[in-house]
């Protein structure tokens, strides 16, 4: 058993009686390294305070966050499943009791480990008030009042979101996150650029936010999204109105059916998995955050979501611009090379891969290895086609859609994306030379 104990204040006292109990200091920059605080002027520009709901739930990813990246899996009994207690303080104690069991099973589901939490009083620490203050007495400039917010990654996907959602509106509020590695942040700094050009905006509408565990050494963190999601909904609920937070990503990614049973662990994430994203939507709604968690998307393979961006000029001329992969910074590495580009092999690149290949016939995007010619990506090329024959052979996609996660309606909706995205892999991969 893992246990952390967190602290968000000098005064707090807490212990427990455990020798191997890790002790970390959310403020010290020496433990966790995170900027929300830091870029006060937008933060000024907030209609009200956080709701104190949400504030709890952005700590609490970011002490969930710091848990996956600093724990290790290799040495657990399969090298996979941590079991980890983690003690935190928060503002609504009981509240957060009463939604424990909740947050457990989105957890667990989420990242494939066991957790526990334990909860304690704590009061708005001096950074919280001063924010609180100077948002009612000092700072009185126009206040950001946003129709919705938008998760903007630098990807490609809520790239097309970002784009389909300024189309009918400019009033839109895009958040993203980049964490230790510089593969995806000047992605996300050249997407935000084309879009203040096509669209018209003032920059303002943009929140970026770094968050990284100081020492973090294991990478699979599929609780990242909990952490990036959280980001969003904290600022989202300083509207104390109904808003909505979308969440653009495919069908086919948000389903993840693995390939093979060698790709139920690292390489099958849950990030807008629909049992997770109900079961997220479920806590908001028990905590009182009015936020909707929104991934409109859901029942388009990425092919179809490129064939049916609203501006399909502005993308096709930029989509090149965006980063897919799911470890540029390795590419980056490797090459020597200043610049992050795609491997083109892993199941991301790949997945875009066969997405532009079926919108635009033609893809002009760098990529490392575009033919699989080294033994990594022949050992993934081989996955890709042993997952395409077990597709060739079922008769019966109904159990084939529950591998990553449970679903329990619109059978026939997933099944049919499914297919209709499989499809577009196999064109894709018969292509490879």
């Amino acid at each position: 058993m893992n246990e952390l104990i967190f602290k968000l204040s000098k005064d707090d006292e807490f212990t427990i009686n455990s020798p191997s109990a890790i002790e970390i200091d959310m403020t010290s920059k020496d433990d966790y390294n995170h900027t929300f605080f830091n870029i006060l002027r937008p933060l000024y520009r907030m209609q009200n305070f956080f709701q104190l709901e949400a504030l709890d739930l952005w700590y609490i990813s970011l002490m969930v966050y710091y848990s996956d990246k600093k724990i290790l899996r290799h040495g657990t009994f399969d090298n996979w499943i941590r079991q980890m207690k983690l003690y935190i303080p928060v503002l609504n104690v009981e509240k957060w009791n009463n939604n424990k069991e909740l947050l457990v099973e989105m957890m667990s589901f989420l990242s494939g480990d066991l957790w526990d939490f334990e909860f304690r009083k704590r009061d708005l620490n001096s950074i919280e008030i001063k924010i609180c203050e100077n948002l009612k007495n000092k700072y009185k400039q126009k206040k950001f009042n946003p129709d919705s917010y938008c998760m903007l990654s630098g990807g490609l996907d809520s790239f097309i979101g970002a784009v389909d959602l300024l189309t009918h509106s400019r009033n839109i509020g895009f958040v993203g996150h980049y964490g230790g590695g510089k593969g995806v942040k000047p992605y996300q700094d050249k997407v935000k650029e084309l879009l203040k050009g096509e669209y018209g905006l003032n920059g303002n509408e943009f929140f970026n936010f770094h968050a990284a565990p100081i020492n973090g050494r294991e990478d699979t963190t599929r609780t990242r999204s909990f952490m990036f999601f959280s980001h969003a909904i904290i600022l989202a609920s300083c509207s104390r109105r109904e808003i909505d937070l979308f969440i653009p990503e495919n069908g086919l990614i948000s389903l993840n059916i693995p390939f093979t049973n060698t790709r139920l662990g690292s390489s099958s994430t849950r990030t807008t998995h629909p049992f997770y994203m109900r079961k997220f939507q479920h806590l908001l709604q028990r905590l009182g955050i009015s936020v909707q968690l929104k991934n409109p998307y859901q029942f388009l393979t990425k092919g179809e979501m490129l064939i049916q961006c609203e501006n399909n000029v502005f993308i096709k001329k930029y989509y090149k611009e965006t980063m897919s992969c799911s470890h540029p910074d390795q590419v980056r590495w490797e090459k020597g090379s200043k610049e992050p580009i795609h491997c083109g092999t892993c199941l991301p690149c790949s997945i875009r891969r066969a997405s532009i290949l079926r919108a635009f016939k033609k893809d002009e995007t760098l990529y490392n290895d575009p033919n699989f010619r080294k033994n990594k990506a022949k050992i993934e090329l081989k996955s890709f086609n042993i997952g395409i024959l077990d597709y060739k052979s079922s008769k019966n996609h109904f159990f084939k859609i529950q591998f990553s996660g449970r679903i329990d309606e619109k059978f026939d909706s997933y099944s049919e994306l499914y297919i209709r995205g499989m499809e577009e892999f196999i064109k894709f991969t018969s292509s490879i030379k």
